[in-house]
């Protein structure tokens, strides 16, 4: 069987586009590396890509120079770990209490590792892990 090497974008579908781009951007300080009328995209660590759709947005097939992108959509809160070093965990605390943002829960991992959940404006958990939630991770 080929293999995977990775998950290369995750997607997230926000009731305000501005609004999560304003979260992400200023928040938790994601560089934004494609923006359009239908969508933005954002670095992760130079390893992975979020994005986010409006809802409701991306219903039909989008035909591009490259070819057709299948229509998809969600709905409801999702989730999304960001790695982090163990280092920062502290800074990450303070710098989401200092900027409005509610930490929601705190979880020691038996491998070691720990991590803190919030939510983005649109009620997505997000959660910040540092080494040793996954083996190997």
């Amino acid at each position: 069987m080929p293999k995977l090497n990775g998950v290369l974008e995750t997607v997230l579908y926000v009731e305000d586009l501005e609004r999560a781009d304003a979260f992400y951007r200023d928040t938790l300080g994601l560089m934004c590396i494609h923006s359009d009328f239908r969508m933005r995209g954002y670095d992760v660590g130079g390893r992975s890509v979020v994005l986010l759709f409006p809802q409701g947005s991306s219903l039909h097939p989008i035909d591009t120079p490259g070819g057709t992108i299948p229509p998809h959509d969600g709905s409801g809160p999702s989730h999304i770990a960001f790695s982090i070093d163990a280092e920062v965990l502290a800074e990450w605390e303070n710098h989401l209490v200092v900027s409005g943002v509610a930490i929601e829960g705190r979880t020691q991992w038996p491998r070691g590792g720990i991590s803190i959940y919030f939510r983005d404006p649109d009620g997505h958990l997000l959660e910040l892990a540092t080494p040793g939630l996954w083996k190997g991770y």
